[in-house]
């Protein structure tokens, strides 16, 4: 977001008014860091350059960026358009409509005033850019007086309303299952049992098809700090099998590189014989090399990787199947796939994670009962082509093979805070959700930005009435 207004204007109050300090740009406050004050025009051409690295840098991360300088330059306007657009982000220009009397009245105001030339030069400028600004291709330009509120919207909801609409008219199903990928809850360690009790026992109430966990022993970067407390996968699952009656259980995904092949396919087994049949089997390939030298495991190149992740694909069908058969894979060999207790489910369903069209697709194609992507809708749109088209390759019903994905939500009151851009109303999740069902996603993994106390778990509820 540019801001344009000529000195005076209150850009920088209206800013300050309904943005946090840190979303902030601003030239003046660079040019006091840089120079010798707010107004050392001298300081100006280094205090932009290290405008410019700033506000590229927040871009990259997606992160709400307000430019508060006098945006009267259209070399500069276009420049930050072109940053945003190198990031896939939108651009949006405010402008600071106030009379000329007002402007100079608040200027002079300041403790070190612009020249009173320069605001005339200033609003000379602004006067020949009205007209401009609209051709400059920015996604929209927004005249305020300084008084109307600021209302910033995540790219992922922009279109959620007609999608929330489309969805009471015209409902369609869509399975939620609660993932946990972060476990710091209040009371830590000593507390977790009763926690992960109580967020368990919430799911059910609330109606989610299932819960899931990572399989990982240390936090993974993408997620927070690595000495954040992350309990051991299939511990956890036995746990939550034992605190629920209906929720359908398993980690996504459990890195094939974790532990011996036969010895995952035991766990998944026991799994599913303690909850009843409610066990399902994530796999993939593993990635964080940091924890496999942790804990002593082996990490072998991703050729490799990938052949024991068919591997495990080929074998746990055998494994939990009738007899003891003998089994000859890429990776491992086992001389008799002998697993008692059998899991109770005649098929232990298998998702296969990750979004590799050449050959993780086509694994899932070939032997899972379900996929788990990553991306927005147009990007989900196209994977769910290609993974049809190795189904049909491979001489599979497409619909075999049921679409998942995994994404973070946070669900905030009408006119609430957006704390992360992940954070909507209901409406904004269920028109959200919408669109993820309508590109080919049949269940989703929803990892709420949750506490512990449970609150984010009630107040998902509504969303997943939407699509009952």
């Amino acid at each position: 977001m540019v801001l344009v207004g000529v000195s005076g204007s209150g850009k920088s109050t209206w800013a300050a008014r309904h943005f946090a300090a840190n979303q902030i740009v601003s030239s003046d406050a660079l040019r006091a860091t840089v120079g010798l004050h707010e107004r050392d025009q001298r300081a100006s051409k280094d205090a932009f350059a290290v405008l410019d690295q700033i506000v590229d840098a927040r871009l990259r991360r997606g992160l709400t960026t307000v430019v508060d300088s006098t945006g009267l330059e259209a070399e500069r306007r276009s420049a930050w358009l072109a940053m945003a657009r190198r990031r896939d982000r939108p651009a949006h220009l405010v402008v600071l409509d106030v009379q000329e009397r007002e402007a100079r009245s608040r200027n002079k105001a300041r403790g070190n005033p612009v020249p009173s030339k320069i605001v005339t030069a200033q609003l000379r400028s602004l006067a020949g850019a009205s007209d401009a600004l609209v051709a400059e291709g920015y996604d929209a330009v927004h005249h305020l007086t300084g008084d109307e509120p600021a209302v910033v919207v995540p790219p992922r909801f922009l279109t959620a309303p007609q999608s929330a609409r489309a969805q009471t008219e015209a409902p369609v199903p869509l399975r939620f299952t609660l993932h946990l990928g972060r476990f710091e809850f209040p009371g830590k360690g000593p507390q977790l049992a009763d926690n992960l009790k109580r967020l368990a026992r919430l799911a059910e109430e609330a109606g989610f098809h299932g819960l899931s966990v990572m399989d990982h022993v240390v936090q993974i970067p993408s997620v927070g700090p690595e000495w954040e407390d992350m309990p051991e996968s299939t511990t956890v699952l036995g746990f939550l099998a034992a605190a629920t009656d209906h929720l359908r259980v398993g980690a996504l995904v459990n890195g094939v590189t974790h532990r011996t092949l036969p010895q995952l396919g035991k766990q998944v087994a026991t799994l599913d014989v303690l909850s009843g049949g409610r066990a399902f089997c994530g796999l993939g390939l593993a990635w964080n090399q940091r924890e496999h030298e942790l804990y002593g495991w082996d990490f072998p190149p991703v050729a490799e990787r990938y052949d024991r992740l068919e591997d495990a694909l080929e074998l746990f069908p055998l494994l939990w199947g009738p007899g003891s058969p003998r089994f000859e894979g890429r990776t491992v060999t086992v001389a008799e796939a002998v697993c008692y207790p059998r899991p109770i489910q005649e098929r232990i369903p298998i998702i296969v994670g990750g979004s590799g069209e050449q050959r993780t697709l086509r694994l899932a194609a070939r032997h899972a009962d379900g996929c788990n992507l990553f991306g927005d809708p147009q990007v989900i749109a196209r994977k769910v082509g290609v993974l049809h088209r190795h189904c049909e390759a491979e001489g599979r019903d497409p619909g075999a093979v049921t679409v998942t994905q995994l994404s973070e939500a946070a669900v905030i009151d009408a006119g609430g805070e957006r704390y992360a851009d992940v954070a909507g109303t209901i409406d904004e999740q269920v028109g959200r959700y919408r669109e993820l069902a309508d590109a080919g996603v049949q269940e989703v993994f929803v990892a709420l930005h949750e506490d512990g106390t449970g609150e984010q778990v009630e107040r998902f509820a509504c969303v997943i009435d939407a699509f009952r």
